[in-house]
């Protein structure tokens, strides 16, 4: 999606102006669509998965949540309870549409920046496909027991035995509208259905009848882009950055470091962004350069200096973690 075009959505769908009538007569055309695909690909839900316990990480609004980093929390909790986890995506943004595993090594372009991101931070066998149903055979074919699905709520063909939904809590469901008016996938309605709802942030537009789990992301070390210094985030108080980010709501980067002291040079870019020299040129040289770890998997490449990358964790509650485990473990014994 170009940049120009993502804004202009962001505006309608979670801010304050108004959806335009012929986006609005295209909703009920979506919703049957919608319905109708929903319909056909649980038809077609293979039965041969049975054996393997699938969990659903995804969100009913269009965008980043936080779903990648909940994944990365889940990984290490279920391999610390001696289970063997294993990741599937899609890959977004990936030139091709084979089957692929993902390493620490691979091509952001051959892999996507989130399998890429997960392989790094986890270590455990990460697939992208379209076809995620070939994606889990493959998995268990390596002798992984749980698997992860990053996005795919509304990939309906592939079996799952537990969905969580994540929101981001600044942005909750914007407008409430449906594709294309607004920014939902599914209507609300179809959190009644899921077995977790998880508010990344702050619930400060999310109702406050629905029943949530919190979810925070606590800043880590910032490493740089060559990976031969690590700074905390605290060292970095009272100097001005060119922050970068190109995820699904910048404006929570860039307030992760102003909470920080941080005085900040905002250059947000769409979602998924694979960054280009050019993209750097606007910017202050004599300032560093501070990015997500999503961002800096793409912009490696660049050999930028003084650039660095913040690591963030998934903190969820002790006793949630426990439960989820807990029900992992018997309901797939």
């Amino acid at each position: 999606m170009r940049a120009d075009t993502e804004q202009k959505l962001n505006r309608i769908w979670y801010g304050e102006e108004a959806a335009p009538l012929w986006l609005k007569a295209l909703v009920p055309v979506y919703r049957a669509g919608n319905r109708l695909d929903r319909w056909q690909k649980k038809l077609r839900r293979p039965s041969d998965l049975d054996d393997i316990y699938i969990i659903i990480v995804g969100n009913i609004n269009v965008g980043g949540a936080g779903k990648t980093p909940l994944v990365v929390r889940l990984c290490r909790l279920l391999r610390s309870a001696g289970l063997k986890p294993g990741v599937i995506s899609r890959g977004y943004g990936r030139a091709e549409k084979d089957l692929r595993l993902a390493s620490a090594e691979s091509d952001p372009g051959v892999v996507g920046d989130e399998p890429l991101l997960i392989a790094r931070q986890v270590g455990v066998p990460v697939i992208v496909a379209d076809n995620r149903c070939e994606a889990v055979r493959k998995l268990r074919k390596q002798g992984v027991n749980v698997v992860v699905s990053d996005d795919g709520l509304q990939h309906y063909r592939l079996p799952r035995n537990l969905e969580i939904c994540v929101i981001d809590g600044s942005r909750g469901f914007g407008n409430g509208q449906l594709l294309p008016a607004g920014p939902l996938r599914e209507p609300l309605e179809r959190l009644s259905s899921i077995d977790y709802v998880v508010v990344n942030g702050e619930p400060e537009k999310v109702p406050q009848e629905l029943d949530t789990v919190p979810m925070s992301l606590a800043p880590g070390l910032l490493r740089s882009l060559d990976n031969r210094q690590s700074w905390r985030l605290s060292q970095f108080a009272g100097c001005k950055v060119n922050a970068v980010a190109g995820i699904g709501n910048p404006a929570r980067f860039f307030e992760m470091l102003r909470q920080a002291r941080i005085t900040v040079r905002e250059y947000a870019f769409p979602d998924h962004h694979r960054f280009e020299a050019a993209d750097f040129e606007p910017m202050d040289p004599n300032l560093p350069v501070l990015m997500t770890e999503k961002d800096a998997v793409k912009a490696a490449r660049l050999d930028l200096k003084n650039a660095w990358y913040l690591q963030v964790e998934a903190v969820l509650p002790p006793q949630w973690e426990a439960e989820l485990v807990s029900r992992v473990i018997k309901e797939k014994a």
